[in-house]
């Protein structure tokens, strides 16, 4: 695909931006099935092998590896799915090859340094988990983390729990910002990863409660879709891969007028 120079002006996001989002989203799904089939099983085998592991060997470190490898495995299947949505988009072919050749051209570019901003934010986040456990529970008489459930129930617990959950929001709401746009950027237009993570999070900025809401639908829905067996990432995958392609043309366009 031609691309354009320079970081775009992405504009205001409206609720009807969303809606029109998703109905392309779920038209593009539709035509073509294949590579949102493709994309989910490699996820969804990614997470079963990760959670088999974890089963078989009774050792959640596993899990640990998986929230790390994630961050740089999926932007690289969602590139695949804004690839297909911009060829429907403008009425190009959809070549197999060409389009994991996408994926693989990707790979030498400026995505793989985003991949690792957001690996970095992951890991900063696990530390800073840590303290927050060491600070409330480090000194509860524990048998075991995953099984000493009513420790979590105490006062100290609810505390970390709370303290937690809300830290984790923050990095969650960061790392959205930063990438939300920003993945689908790099793959429209010549331009470094740093200026897109700066456009993506100035335009979320701008947007900020439809963008959150935006993202807590994504983040219900992914999580709904784990529930049976990882299947539903079937849907859910492909529908926000392609979905979030159209929101950012919509952006772009809404820029315009």
């Amino acid at each position: 695909m031609t691309k354009k120079l320079g970081a775009p002006d992405l504009g205001a996001v409206t609720i009807s931006d969303m809606k029109s989002a998703l109905y392309k989203g779920w038209g593009d799904m539709r035509r073509a099935p294949v590579y949102g089939l493709v994309v989910a099983t490699l996820c969804v085998l990614f997470g079963a092998l990760l959670a088999w592991i974890t089963l078989a060997t009774g050792k959640s470190y596993w899990l640990v590896f998986a929230a790390v490898g994630f961050p740089l495995f999926g932007p690289f299947t969602a590139v695949a799915l804004y690839e297909v949505s911009h060829r429907l988009e403008v009425g190009q072919p959809l070549v197999f090859s060409e389009i994991f050749g996408i994926v693989l051209y990707q790979a030498r570019r400026q995505l793989p340094s985003l991949c690792v901003i957001i690996l970095m934010v992951f890991l900063f986040w696990f530390f800073i988990a840590h303290m927050i456990f060491a600070l409330f529970l480090g000194l509860s008489t524990m048998t075991n983390v995953s099984s000493s459930l009513e420790v979590y129930l105490s006062s100290d617990g609810l505390t970390m729990l709370a303290v937690g959950t809300v830290v984790g929001a923050l990095f969650a709401l960061l790392l959205f910002m930063i990438t939300v746009f920003a993945m689908p950027m790099l793959l429209d237009r010549e331009i470094d990863f740093v200026t897109a993570m700066i456009t993506s999070f100035t335009a979320v900025q701008n947007n900020l409660i439809l963008m959150v809401f935006w993202g807590a639908m994504i983040a219900v829905c992914t999580f709904a879709a784990m529930a049976p067996v990882f299947l539903g990432l079937y849907i859910v995958l492909p529908l926000f891969g392609h979905a979030s392609w159209h929101l950012y043309r919509a952006s772009e366009a809404r820029a315009e007028l």
